[in-house]
């Protein structure tokens, strides 16, 4: 489903931060990958999402180039097709839970029926992952880890072919983090979806069926089969 061949990228300040690099993920795959820090991870979801380019090579989504994407093609990639989630929320204060929730259907211009359609399945989202009840609440009103649970349904509220999670734990607690890596799973499982997970929790990796290391601008895989 997206291939990536001879990615190469470099930063002023950093050097070389990509090498030639080759990934393959194929659809409801679950890749891990796990690097030190300012090794690149976060720079090849941001390639793969078309929010950054590569200095050379190609990055193929189901046979077609997205580097040659205008700009109104690249925000309809992202929208259609690629879920993201961060480390933080990003959860707007102002607005409550479910309208954080929808707001990526809003940006596609839905008609009313196709909303109440993206609305229904948002709310079996937030059932599964067990945040159906803070619907109505707003942020502030919330838990981290329930924000976090909020965000990913937020990701997924557009059935995208590929979810992009950047350090999607790194700022809760053990249980909670647990339990999301969990969720993560399941999603893959209930949806199809196709996680690329950056990570620097070792046992959230393990839980993914493939695991790569990503340092000196090279992946080399580390671990796979679940």
């Amino acid at each position: 489903m997206l291939k990536l061949t001879g990615i190469s990228k470099t930063f002023r300040q950093r050097g070389v931060v990509l090498d030639n690099l080759e990934l393959l993920l194929n659809e409801a795959d679950m890749i891990a990958i796990t690097g030190p820090s300012g090794s690149g991870k976060t720079t090849l979801l941001n390639l793969i999402g078309t929010l950054d380019r590569p200095d050379s090579g190609d990055i193929q989504f189901r046979n077609t180039s997205i580097l040659g994407f205008s700009s109104d093609q690249a925000a309809g990639y992202r929208n259609s097709h690629i879920g993201f989630v961060f480390q933080d929320h990003l959860l707007l204060p102002h607005l409550t839970i479910i309208q954080n929730i929808m707001l990526p259907v809003l940006a596609r211009k839905s008609r009313k029926r196709d909303y109440q359609w993206s609305e229904d399945y948002a709310v079996k989202l937030m059932d599964t992952v067990g945040i159906k009840d803070i619907s109505g609440k707003f942020p502030f009103q919330i838990s981290g880890g329930e924000a976090q649970r909020a965000a990913l349904v937020r990701a997924l509220v557009n059935k995208p072919s590929v979810l992009l999670a950047d350090e999607p734990t790194g700022s809760l607690d053990k249980d909670n983090a647990e339990l999301l890596g969990e969720l993560l799973l399941e999603v893959n499982k209930q949806t199809g979806v196709a996680l690329l997970l950056v990570t620097h929790s070792l046992s959230l990796a393990k839980k993914m069926a493939k695991s790569y290391h990503l340092e000196k601008g090279k992946l080399a895989v580390i671990e796979t089969g679940m």
